[in-house]
């Protein structure tokens, strides 16, 4: 006569009840799943981010000025340009080197701003914990996507236009900077909010990533 399941468990183990194999016996919790960690996705975000910015910003522009007597390109000059520089690119310029430059304004010129700015939302939104703060922090990277896209169609439009004017010279010229600014502004945010949230966090916990 076979023993039963009980008694093959209490002269085996728990486990002689179970076929081999077999899933694990009801209540028994089952193991940790895999989470997927936001942490890669920031990763991947801050190179293809890096990657843009030297492609845009050293390689791409940086060949542009060949095509404008080594005149630099609006986009490169963090303290802003008059409407003599802008009417100096015009002429060096041929039609076709202006449309070289904006279609990296459509190109790489949109993907820069838009890949750091959901990143860079990313970052503070994991380190933030304070609503208030964390909107606060937020405004630069949006901020910065805004006047980086509206400049591109402000200098194409100062470049393109049939006669440049002091006002299009001007809105180019001061969205330029205010993008310079409000990029720096956002590498700032992203910083406060890590040391906010490291300045949040339970002494035993710092002392645990420190070790």
């Amino acid at each position: 006569m076979g023993k039963t399941a009980a008694q093959r468990a209490a002269k085996h183990g728990l486990n002689a009840g179970q076929p081999r194999g077999g899933s694990p016996a009801a209540g028994t919790a089952p193991g940790p799943a895999p989470k997927s960690s936001p942490g890669l996705v920031v990763i991947a975000g801050v190179v293809t981010t890096l990657f843009l910015f030297w492609y845009l910003h050293l390689l791409v522009l940086g060949q542009l000025t060949q095509l404008a007597d080594g005149l630099a390109m609006p986009d490169s000059m963090v303290f802003g340009y008059g409407e003599d520089h802008l009417a100096a690119l015009r002429g060096a310029m041929d039609s076709d080197a202006l449309g070289q430059l904006s279609y990296v304004h459509k190109t790489a010129g949109t993907l820069f701003p838009l890949v750091f700015g959901l990143t860079w939302l990313l970052i503070i939104g994991l380190n933030t914990q304070r609503r208030t703060l964390r909107w606060v922090l937020f405004s630069a990277p949006i901020l910065f996507v805004v006047a980086d896209l509206w400049e591109n169609i402000a200098i194409d439009t100062a470049l393109g236009a049939a006669e440049l004017t002091a006002g299009d010279a001007a809105l180019a010229g001061a969205l330029t900077v205010a993008r310079w600014i409000l990029l720096g502004l956002s590498l700032v945010a992203s910083v406060v909010s890590v040391f906010t949230r490291r300045a949040g966090r339970p002494p035993e916990l710092v002392a645990q990533d420190k070790g």
